[in-house]
């Protein structure tokens, strides 16, 4: 299994100027209307060919709208390897800064 981490915990960690890796696996609809500035977007429906894309080396932290694709994503991610972490409760629970658009 992996770990969790809460929106509110990531907002705190980026304000005291943590270098994070934030992977949103949401679709690009969804990453324009709006998404944490620092995160790249990887869409779960291009996972599969795109996922060598990430640093295996680093942790990462994966979100979504509400916390289920990212758990999914960490499920497959973790079972090749990578140093994962949940973003409990997605955007939906974000309260940080929203960035839009591409």
């Amino acid at each position: 299994m992996y770990p969790e981490i809460t929106p509110a915990e990531v907002e705190e960690r980026l304000k005291n100027g943590e270098k994070l890796h934030l992977i949103d696996v949401r679709e690009d609809d969804e990453w324009e209307a709006g998404h944490i500035g620092e995160a790249l977007s990887l869409p779960l429906s291009q996972f599969g060919e795109r996922y060598e894309e990430l640093p295996k080396e680093e942790a990462l932290i994966l979100v979504c709208r509400s916390g289920g694709r990212s758990g999914r994503a960490c499920d497959f991610l973790h079972a090749q390897g990578y140093n994962v972490t949940n973003m409990t409760g997605g955007m939906l629970a974000w309260n940080g800064e929203v960035a839009y658009g591409k």
